[in-house]
């Protein structure tokens, strides 16, 4: 999951005073000189929430031991709708360089709804949208800020997958069916709806216990790594989804891999360090996502669009790489342009049907 920078270094900036000006740091390297290990992130603060402390319908609904495994595993992803306040965050915990210095750790929150945007027998596509609302210097907040974050689309069996194999390429990867019997695929895109990675994965369910355990899979830098280091380029992660009662929690177990100009891991220092990441999605009550909420009304259809032209990409070729800018300018920010353009009425659909492809076309070799 990629947080976007108007995230806050505080988790805590959502709560009340005293536990806003508490200094919130993750794990502890406890002999860190001074303040080296403050972690880093934006500035921003958001009004506080109410959490939703009784268990959830669907938590309660998992709960059921005469459900099928396949049916328990669909009322887990299912689970994960909702409105959340999310925190974010990532450390360093070893290196393996000689020398090594810890990288500054990450921390982050938003406030988020998370839509079902399909929901089919074997597959599942979720979407998540921020609406933020920040303090101002004078005390007030500003009006709230609408933001299409990331999607995740679950598959179950799933033989087909479009996997990350580093320097911004993707290639289809075909699996044994017998590999994937009783497995998801879960694959995460960003918020232009382009491919971060894809990986397979198997439920657990017991009394209580939901979880979602990942296979090792390689990812693309997140902006908050990219944006402030460029000495590795693969984030080869195994993650676990766990269903909470008020929640979930997605963590990440991450090797920070080296490539060679072959594209494949370094042949002397593969590995520079592994991060610990961990993402806490707590249900909220009474937060206005009125305006995400029409934000996704308004331009549904037009992502639906951007989404059939990924699977003409995804499915008619064995290996493309996304260009990072054409033109002095990213995907992701014409392809938003492009949706409020579509929002506002001022472009009709076989033009936006014209507009997704040439544009994906631009960026893609």
């Amino acid at each position: 999951m990629v947080p976007l920078s108007v995230h806050c270094d505080e988790p805590s900036a959502m709560g009340n005073e005293a536990d806003a000006k508490r200094r919130q740091y993750t794990y502890s390297w406890m002999f860190a000189e001074g303040d080296t290990m403050k972690p880093y992130g934006a500035t921003t603060k958001g009004p506080d929430v109410t959490l939703q402390r009784e268990s959830s319908v669907a938590w309660r609904a998992l709960q059921d031991r005469t459900l099928s495994s396949f049916n328990r595993d669909r009322l887990a992803i299912l689970a994960m709708q909702g409105a959340y306040r999310v925190t974010f965050d990532y450390i360093e915990t070893l290196g393996f360089t000689e020398y090594y210095q810890p990288a500054k750790p990450y921390q982050s929150w938003g406030t988020e709804n998370v839509y079902v945007v399909a929901d089919e027998t074997d597959y599942i596509s979720l979407q998540h949208i921020l609406v933020m609302r920040f303090l101002g210097p004078d005390g007030t907040y500003s009006d709230p800020v609408v933001i299409k974050h990331w999607r995740q689309d679950w598959r179950y069996e799933d033989t087909e997958l479009s996997i990350y194999a580093g320097n911004g390429t993707w290639q289809r990867f075909s699996r044994p069916r017998g590999t994937v019997k009783g497995a998801w695929s879960r694959a995460v895109f960003q918020v232009d709806d382009s491919p971060r990675y894809e990986v397979i994965g198997r439920w657990r369910h017991d009394p209580g216990y939901s979880v979602w355990t990942s296979e090792s899979a390689w990812r693309p830098l997140p902006r908050r790594e990219f944006s402030v280091r460029d000495d590795y380029q693969v984030l080869e992660t195994v993650s676990q989804i766990s269903i909470l009662p008020s929640g979930w929690v997605q963590d990440d177990d991450a090797l920070k891999l080296v490539l060679g100009r072959d594209g494949q891991p370094d042949a002397d220092m593969p590995y520079l360090a592994r991060e610990d990441g961990i993402s806490r999605y707590e249900r909220i009550v009474n937060y206005d996502f009125a305006v995400g909420d029409a934000y996704w009304a308004e331009t549904a259809s037009f992502w639906a669009e951007v989404r059939a032209a990924w699977r003409e990409i995804c499915d008619g070729s064995e290996r493309f790489t996304i260009l990072q800018e054409v033109d002095g300018g990213s995907l992701s920010d014409r392809m938003l342009s492009l949706a409020e353009q579509y929002r506002l009425g001022t472009s009709d659909p076989e033009t936006i049907h014209i507009e997704v492809r040439n544009t994906l076309q631009r960026f893609i070799n």
